[in-house]
């Protein structure tokens, strides 16, 4: 059963913290993670990507010139693919559906195998609370170097409050979130997991 340890926000140890082998210890599925994350990235497009086809495009009613006799070829609409200001052939259109699915079994999967990365990289932050006595974006930063944290972080929390909300979002490389909320791609996607006492217990009641 891996542990952590438990640390204050002034960055001082306060015990060992067990974790729950079924969460945090499993066998991790490599092809569940990586159809998670394509699910993630899929879901987050916003497909409203677009062009005009020729039927689309303003202009091209008459027929240029006539069929025979003036040595040109012949045609049909200015607005045809091959002229400047036609239409597009085969090009993107809004009414596709990027949209994929996955079942809640393969998602749970999928997200016990990200943490338990996390805990063999030894990349797992647990702390007693995350709190802000002030909404000012030094005194967050001073007290993420008490906790010795750099990089790209995700903290998960139970609960937010206005001075931490404030606090941290001028800050690039720190995401918020609440436990309920944790997923895969946001997992993988951070240098360090910060999760709270309290979240960790929520987490680990959902997953196990």
């Amino acid at each position: 059963m891996p542990k952590t340890a438990l640390l204050s926000l002034k960055g001082e140890k306060i015990k060992d913290i067990k974790l729950d082998d079924n969460v945090w210890g499993i066998t991790p599925n490599d092809q569940v993670v990586y159809e998670h994350i394509n699910l993630a990235m899929a879901n987050a497009r916003q497909g409203s990507h677009s062009v005009k086809n020729r039927s689309e495009v303003s202009g091209g009613g008459r027929k240029p010139w006539r069929q025979k006799g003036t040595g040109n070829a012949r045609q049909g609409s200015t607005r045809a693919p091959h002229w400047v200001g036609g239409g597009v052939v085969f090009g993107p259109s809004s009414n596709r559906n990027y949209t994929k699915k996955m079942n809640k079994k393969e998602r749970r999967l999928a997200l016990k195998s990200a943490l338990t990365y996390k805990a063999n990289d030894k990349e797992i932050v647990l702390i007693e609370k995350f709190e802000a006595e002030t909404n000012k974006t030094r005194d967050m930063l001073k007290l993420l170097e008490n906790l010795k944290l750099n990089g790209k972080l995700l903290i998960v929390t139970t609960e937010l409050s206005e001075n931490v909300i404030l606090a941290t979002r001028n800050i690039a490389s720190i995401k918020l979130i609440l436990a309920n909320e944790l997923n895969t791609y946001d997992v993988l996607s951070c240098d360090k997991l910060v999760i709270t006492e309290d979240a960790l217990k929520y987490v680990e009641e959902v997953l196990k």
